[in-house]
């Protein structure tokens, strides 16, 4: 599968990042929300080693190369009501607004929706924009390496240990993976799709299967559409999907034929 990046797409993307985070810095600190993580730590963690094999499945309103996923109004809370209903280990929210049509809001109305772990699928630069994600609902986010210098990942990871919240950290490549070994990751997220060029192939996630360390999770992140792909995928040491587009367009039977085959 491939797709058409906007011009410019990660360059702009991540400079819209980077005045989100400083906004965040301003508004919101780990201390103010700690308490409200007590009973919720490492829920994602939780939920994905507690099946042979899991879906995390996404809530989005549009994406750079797709356009808009639904067609009528986007619902996250009757999204992760369907997603739960699935059989769904988790449920990815899309918070990015500018390329995907996310807010935090989007995260809110999940968590009143569904008792399962969420994810904030953002393009995160700054510590308290994992305290954010706690404040509006999230168990867990992504941590985007490929955005990242190694002194922004450690301290999202800190984020994550000091709050109880799992940290997905996302990589495309040999470099990128060893970056993410190298500071401890521990549940990572191989994405098919490259940011640059939005080819996706989900062939990237069987090439870097065997690199990955004993001990580590992983998520295969991306173009995924059919069993056979979820099968390959299980064979090569995968414990989850993330699947977005296809249950966004095509409905939640994929979850539902995963849920059948893994149990």
């Amino acid at each position: 599968m491939s797709g058409t990046a906007p011009a410019h797409f990660l360059a702009d993307l991540t400079e819209l990042a980077r005045m989100r985070a400083q906004w965040a810095a301003q508004d919101v600190s780990l201390q103010e929300v700690n308490p409200q993580v007590e009973g919720r730590r490492h829920r994602l963690w939780t939920a994905l080693t507690a099946r042979r094999f899991a879906v995390i499945a996404e809530s989005k309103e549009r994406s750079p190369s797709a356009g808009r996923l639904e067609a009528g109004v986007y619902d996250p809370a009757a999204r992760a009501r369907l997603y739960e209903e699935a059989g769904a280990a988790a449920i990815s929210v899309l918070t990015e607004p500018r390329f995907f049509g996310g807010a935090l809001q989007h995260l809110e109305a999940a968590r009143t929706a569904s008792a399962l772990p969420l994810l904030r699928k953002d393009f995160l630069l700054h510590p308290a924009q994992v305290a954010e994600a706690v404040r509006a609902g999230a168990d867990a986010v992504l941590a985007i390496v490929r955005i990242l210098t190694d002194q922004e990942l450690q301290a999202l990871l800190r984020a994550g240990d000091a709050l109880g919240v799992d940290v997905l950290v996302e990589v495309h490549d040999e470099g990128e993976l060893g970056r993410a070994v190298d500071v401890g990751a521990r549940l990572i997220g191989v994405n098919n799709r490259d940011l640059d060029t939005f080819s996706t192939d989900v062939a990237r996630s069987l090439a870097l299967a065997p690199q990955v360390p004993k001990g580590v999770l992983t998520v295969s992140e991306s173009g995924i559409r059919t069993m056979e792909e979820i099968r390959a995928l299980a064979d090569a040491g995968f414990r989850a999907v993330l699947v977005g587009e296809a249950v966004m367009t095509g409905g939640s039977g994929l979850v539902r034929e995963v849920v059948r085959w893994a149990s």
